[in-house]
């Protein structure tokens, strides 16, 4: 059962590893990318920061919609972690999950800030309004334990 899917361009750090998984009480984390798994050290250094006891899942975006929809990632509590907007978007509309939190965006010169280190092109603006006109409760939460701000 998913816990929780949050977007952020850093995958596994120490919010998501330690703060978020316990807080949900999360035993398995997946990560979401189209690029992760082209970069064996990435992965390899991704995976050192997994919480001791939570299992961590590398899938590309198609792997995991195939992988939730099959019903295979329904014994675990799990926290999705997709690395982009548009991959967090697509896996949403395609599972039909209903609530998304946006945790860090990369910056870039084509990018507004929307909210502290929530940086979006217009493009990607547009997927999340599109995405909250569908009922999906889009908001910014750095940690558990800090505020909720609605996108």
């Amino acid at each position: 059962m998913i816990q929780l899917v949050r977007v952020d361009y850093r995958l596994l750090h120490g919010q998501v590893a330690f703060s978020w998984t316990g807080s949900l009480g999360a035993d398995c984390i997946l990560l979401v990318s189209d690029t992760l798994l082209d970069d064996p050290v990435r992965v390899t250094s991704v995976k050192l920061a997994k919480p001791p006891g939570v299992k961590v899942v590398v899938k590309s975006i198609e792997e995991s919609i195939k992988a939730i929809r099959s019903g295979i990632t329904d014994k675990y509590k799990l926290f999705v972690v997709c690395e982009t907007i548009e991959g967090a978007v697509r896996l949403m509309e395609e599972t039909g999950q209903k609530t998304l939190n946006l945790g860090g965006t990369r910056p870039g010169n084509d990018k507004k800030e929307i909210a502290p280190v929530i940086y979006v092109t217009p493009e990607e603006e547009k997927l999340l309004e599109d995405l909250k006109k569908k009922g999906v409760d889009i908001f910014v939460q750095m940690i558990p334990e800090s505020k909720k701000t609605k996108f």
